[in-house]
């Protein structure tokens, strides 16, 4: 009876000892885009600090294909220990809205926390009438659908930060969608478009050579490479919209795995080396709990939205 009550009690315990053992062989990042991405280079950046704190190597896997829905799948269907983690970016809140057949639903993973935000920057060609956010939006207001903006591609977090600022700033414009940042800041250089909502790094040639002029940024603050570019939301009360980075696990890993995870990305981005790296890359690094993860895609699934509907881009059916 006492070897049988012994038993019992090792069994009841073992999902408790399992925990507290976590990890004990390496743990796998699945990167759903490209070797040199932007996603690929913050994660391999964190990549010595978060193996370091957890005792275990954390190995980064490109799993590309399907704009991201085959790392999404392959961490969807992983089994919920905490092993197999997949980074995503604002596409898990807005692909499944307009694709009505998108694979996986995002919002059955477990937020294990932010690591990285970025807002993108609005930059206007060198003789845009206008000097200031306030100016921009008075010319916008006085042509109506007439000034262009270019984004890196329908319904691409940029192009849903230029609804925005069309939803909150009364004015309507025309999108221009392109195939990346690059594409559209070079004709922003030769005054084929009129605007532009993209990247510090993207836009950053134009600056450098006078053809092109930053009017605001879409996060909470001023950058500090910008620092007389106001925050958009400082003209136009309410706005807020910049791009992150999560890390998510499988739903149903434990609490006390997501919390050793989320211990390791807080060690990581709490490092002035790795801050300073992914500066360098246009990406704040963040240190926050899994709950304020799970605040921030409740925030963007609420606002993004009514945007995409706005736009035209809401999956039917």
């Amino acid at each position: 009876m006492i070897a049988r009550r012994a038993l019992l009690g090792a069994a009841l315990a073992s999902p408790a000892l399992a925990q507290a053992g976590f990890p004990n062989r390496p743990v796998k990042l699945i990167v759903s885009y490209s070797a040199g991405g932007v996603a690929d280079t913050c994660c391999r950046i964190l990549q010595q600090k978060v193996g370091e704190h957890l005792g275990q190597p954390l190995i980064i896997e490109n799993r590309t294909g399907a704009s991201g829905a085959v790392g999404g799948a392959a961490v969807a269907q992983a089994a919920p220990d905490g092993y197999t983690l997949l980074v995503e970016g604002a596409t898990s809140i807005t692909a499944p809205m307009v694709n009505k057949t998108w694979p996986v639903d995002y919002t059955t993973l477990v937020p294990v926390g932010q690591i990285t935000a970025a807002p993108y920057v609005l930059g206007v060609r060198r003789d845009f009438p206008a000097e200031d956010l306030r100016g921009f939006l008075a010319e916008a207001r006085r042509r109506p659908g007439q000034v262009t903006f270019g984004t890196p591609g329908i319904a691409h977090i940029a192009h849903l930060m230029g609804e925005l600022m069309q939803h909150l700033g009364g004015v309507r414009m025309e999108h221009v969608p392109y195939r990346g940042g690059a594409d559209a800041a070079r004709d922003l250089m030769g005054g084929r478009i009129d605007a532009v909502f993209i990247s510090e790094s993207s836009l950053q040639p134009a600056l450098a050579n006078g053809s092109g002029r930053a009017m605001g940024v879409t996060g909470p603050a001023r950058r500090p490479n910008l620092p007389g570019v106001p925050a958009i939301g400082e003209v136009l009360p309410g706005y807020l919209l910049d791009t992150w980075m999560v890390i998510f696990a499988p739903a149903g890993t434990p609490p006390a795995v997501v919390a050793r995870l989320n211990a390791a990305l807080r060690h990581a981005t709490s490092d002035t080396g790795v801050r300073a790296r992914l500066d360098q890359t246009g990406n704040d690094a963040v240190v926050g709990s899994p709950a304020e993860a799970a605040a921030l895609l409740a925030r963007d699934r609420a606002t993004l939205g009514p945007l995409i509907r706005q736009a035209g881009l809401l999956a039917s059916g």
